[in-house]
């Protein structure tokens, strides 16, 4: 149930004590014997809050040890590439960084401006150091970290890493990393390597990420269009880390393009709540992207990003915020549909198996093969690389897609290149994305979608993780008959963690939360907002069974 105060402004009493949040940063001890306070990669990295110990300074320089273990095994010995986002532990946590990777000979890149940098300019940066080297080892690969929780509240802090393909580390990366971690901290941090911040930072290299990023925006994204077509554009950075890559857009590019909000602020005293009553950087919410949206008539097309950037928002003067599945079909419909003529003939389109099933039937229209993998962007790395995925995208707004030229642009998500793909779209058609949905919609049907989330204990988490689709007996779902049970992803055979049941026109998906007590069923119903009811229920039967 959403919080009464969901879309109000925040209120002093919802903002976090930043000195008090710094402070226990470096005062805060784990117990390397306590689940919840040990370092855990989940799919964007370890993730947690000071206040509850889960991310303090000791994981951190445990952390980035294991890391300088880890890479030294693979015989990287290039560059990283080190970006850090606003939340109020990310510059503790990035200077931490720096003090271990010096000690141990690293190599470090940051950024020229010594300022905020978005997890896609970090992704781009690697790519582009690597144009060219063979990503199965040798000397001089280039790698990198984000220090970003991404959407998560101002309390929170995020440590991610990113191998030399350019995106999320698999877990053959983060199994190994946390557990060196864990071993690190139950050490007391013997063998964990530092030197003083001073030394470190004057040891460390500068790199113009935003310029190099900025600079080769026209590469992948339309921009001439977009301000030949005079498309108003309003850009809010929700305070987060694109606020200084929004105004040099606009600058570089000659775009009509207001930052709409230039503040940043720990506190993030001037977001409106989430539909729980916590201050969150989603911009796929329409609670927490409500000030934005009352604004929706000012601009042709109005953007938002998370605090580090890797999430996109698209709000439209006829229908407001756009749910990003819905946004996620029109941008396959319009790159693959012509907009990108010098792509690869046989590139594909990714989806993870909990987003919409629209997207599979613009795929079918198109003639376009379309591949279902597990909820985690990793999964779209290799395709992105190579070429053969010209677009990966999640239902939680988080994609990106290749160059003009078919080469890879970035292997994380990149919310800044949706963002102006919207703009691109309504400058080459003269309609909107949303206009554009309401066309899939008369041709395809109207789906309705939701995620809920249901109580679960961390043995049932557990139990639901490894379920068999033979423990499954149903055999109708919501009045149709099951066509499918899957724990397995059909686009690459990989584990999903849960699992997801299909009828002719309705499925859900059932999987366990990585960091709350519960499960997360994501449903769909192309028989409207009352037969999407009766799946979810159906589901929660479906899988309590199954959990017996």
């Amino acid at each position: 149930m959403a919080d009464p105060r969901a879309g109000q402004l925040a209120q002093p009493q919802d903002l976090v004590d930043v000195p008090h949040l710094v402070t226990a940063y470096y005062t805060g001890v784990p117990d390397p014997d306590d689940v919840d306070q040990q370092v855990a990669f989940g799919t964007s990295g370890h993730r947690g809050s000071s206040l509850r110990t889960a991310f303090n300074e000791t994981h951190i320089l445990a952390t980035t040890q294991a890391i300088c273990d880890y890479r030294r095994d693979q015989g990287y010995d290039g560059p990283l590439f080190i970006g850090r986002d606003t939340h109020g532990l990310s510059e503790p946590a990035w200077a931490t960084a720096l003090e271990v990777l010096a000690a141990n000979d690293v190599t470090v890149l940051v950024d020229d401006r010594d300022a905020y940098t978005p997890t896609p300019a970090v992704s781009h940066a690697i790519i582009r150091a690597n144009r060219g080297k063979s990503l199965d080892g040798g000397s001089g690969l280039a790698d990198g970290i984000v220090v970003t929780p991404s959407h998560n509240p101002p309390s929170d802090g995020g440590f991610k890493y990113n191998p030399p393909h350019g995106g999320p580390a698999d877990t053959d990366a983060t199994a190994v990393i946390a557990k060196a971690a864990n071993a690190y901290i139950a050490a007391g941090l013997d063998g964990v390597r530092r030197v003083s911040f001073a030394k470190a930072r004057a040891a460390a290299a500068a790199y113009d990420f935003l310029g190099t990023y900025v600079d080769d925006l026209p590469s992948v994204v339309d921009l001439d269009a977009i301000r030949e077509a005079g498309v108003r554009i309003g850009a809010d950075p929700l305070g987060g880390a694109s606020v200084h890559y929004w105004e040099e857009i606009a600058t570089r590019h000659r775009l009509d393009l207001t930052v709409v909000n230039p503040l940043v602020d720990a506190t993030w005293r001037f977001m409106t709540l989430d539909w729980d009553g916590k201050i969150r950087m989603d911009c796929s919410s329409p609670s927490a992207m409500a000030s934005l949206i009352t604004r929706k008539d000012d601009f042709s097309i109005a953007t938002g990003n998370d605090a580090d950037s890797d999430r996109h928002g698209i709000v439209t003067p006829d229908a407001g915020l756009m749910n990003p599945n819905h946004f996620l079909a029109v941008a396959i419909q319009h790159l693959f549909g012509g907009a990108r003529p010098d792509w690869p003939e046989s590139a594909r389109i990714g989806k993870t198996l909990v987003s919409s099933s629209m997207i599979d039937r613009v795929a079918a229209s198109l003639g376009k093969p379309m591949v279902e993998v597990p909820v985690g962007f990793k999964w779209f790395v290799p395709g992105l690389i190579d070429g053969s995925f010209g677009f990966g995208g999640e239902e939680s707004a988080g994609a990106s897609f290749l160059r003009m030229d078919g080469s890879t642009w970035t292997t994380d998500k990149d919310g800044i290149i949706l963002c102006l793909l919207a703009s691109e779209i309504l400058a080459r058609t003269g309609r909107s994305p949303s206009e554009h949905y309401a066309d899939l919609v008369a041709q395809h049907g109207d789906p309705a979608y939701a995620r809920v989330d249901a109580p679960a204990t961390r043995e049932q988490k557990a139990a639901l993780s490894a379920l068999s689709p033979d423990a499954v007996t149903a055999t109708e779902l919501a009045g149709e008959p099951i066509t499918a049970k899957l724990t397995e992803a059909p686009g690459n055979g990989a584990k999903i963690g849960g699992l997801k049941v299909t009828t002719e026109s309705a499925w859900f998906a059932a999987r366990p939360s990585g960091t709350e007590d519960v499960y997360k069923i994501y449903a769909e119903s192309f028989r409207g907002p009352e037969h999407l009811a009766e799946v979810q229920e159906a589901a929660r039967e479906v899988v309590s069974a199954a959990l017996g």
